[in-house]
């Protein structure tokens, strides 16, 4: 998406081609989180860890409406960045 994005993006002269290459680049950037969050789970172990005393049915529920913010463009890039921050605050500031 984003390679797509960025050809449509520098290869046209149009307002909409131009909107729609961004937007295909910002949503594609969404990728990027999700792909580290996978890759973080498949070591052995840390999907148990991670699912340990979850409602699954519950956040499955949850989860088929919130996937929808992959189609605002860096919204995935924005929430990721905000949690690892308020990750960082909270580990300095446990004693």
């Amino acid at each position: 998406m984003v390679t797509w994005g960025g050809w449509l993006l520098a290869s046209s002269d149009g307002f909409a081609t131009r909107t729609l290459g961004l937007w295909l680049i910002g949503a594609g950037l969404n990728y990027a989180p999700l792909s580290l969050y996978a890759l973080a789970l498949i070591r052995p172990g840390a999907l148990d860890a991670e699912l340990a005393g979850v409602d699954t049915g519950g956040e499955l529920r949850r989860y088929a409406v919130l996937q929808l913010w992959v189609f605002v463009p860096l919204a995935l890039v924005v929430f990721a960045v905000r949690d690892a921050l308020a990750r960082r605050g909270a580990r300095t500031t446990t004693p």
